[in-house]
C-alpha cells in the first residue's frame, strides 16, 4: 500500500532475483485505461529492468477488472508464464459497484493463487478518487505496476525454492 512511509516504486534492486529466464503474462482492464495503461508500462519496464525479454512478456487486454480473473486463467493456460500480474483501477463510485467488483475480483485471484501452480499477482488499484489512482500510477505515491512486476519476480523466485 502506498502512504506517505512507502512508495510502491521503492524497493532495493539487490534484494530482487534474476529475472532473465523468467515468462510474465500480464492482463490489463481496458476501464481506466488513463489508469491502466501507466500502470501495464510500469510493470513492463519494471520486469525488463531486471532481466525479462520482452518477448518473454505477453500482455493481454479484458473490458473491465472484474474479468480480469478469467484473463489471468486463460492467460497462465495459454502462455505457460512462471507469473501472471493482473492490473487494474476500480474508483469509487455513487453505488455499491465499487464492492461488487473489487470483492469479486480479489476472490477471483485469491483462488487462481489457490489452484495454479504460479503465482498471480494483484495489481488493482481500490481507490477513494480518481486523484488517488492517478497518485499511485505513476504519480506522487509511485507506480502500482512496479510493485506488481516485483512482486511477480519475487514469487517466482519463492516458488522455484519450493520444487
Amino acid at each position: 500500500m502506498a502512504t506517505a512511509y512507502q512508495n510502491l516504486s521503492s524497493y532495493d534492486p539487490a534484494t530482487v532475483p534474476d529475472a532473465s529466464n523468467m515468462r510474465v503474462a500480464i492482463v490489463c482492464a481496458e476501464w481506466n485505461a488513463n489508469i491502466t495503461e501507466k500502470l501495464l508500462e510500469g510493470a513492463c519496464n519494471t520486469l525488463e529492468k531486471h532481466g525479462v525479454k520482452s518477448g518473454n512478456i505477453f500482455v493481454g487486454r479484458v473490458p473491465g477488472t472484474f474479468e480480469l480473473t478469467f484473463g489471468a486463467q486463460r492467460m497462465a493456460s495459454f502462455y505457460h508464464p512462471d507469473a501472471v500480474i493482473v492490473l487494474g483501477c476500480v474508483v469509487q463510485g455513487d453505488t455499491p459497484h465499487f464492492d461488487y467488483v473489487c470483492q469479486g475480483v480479489t476472490s477471483g485471484i485469491t483462488h487462481l493463487n489457490e489452484v495454479l501452480d504460479i503465482p498471480v499477482i494483484f495489481g488493482v488499484l481500490t481507490t477513494g478518487n480518481m486523484q488517488q489512482a492517478i497518485d499511485r500510477s505513476g504519480g506522487k505515491y509511485g507506480n502500482k505496476g512496479d510493485e506488481a512486476a516485483i512482486t511477480a519476480i519475487k514469487m517466482h523466485a519463492f516458488a522455484c525454492r519450493l520444487k
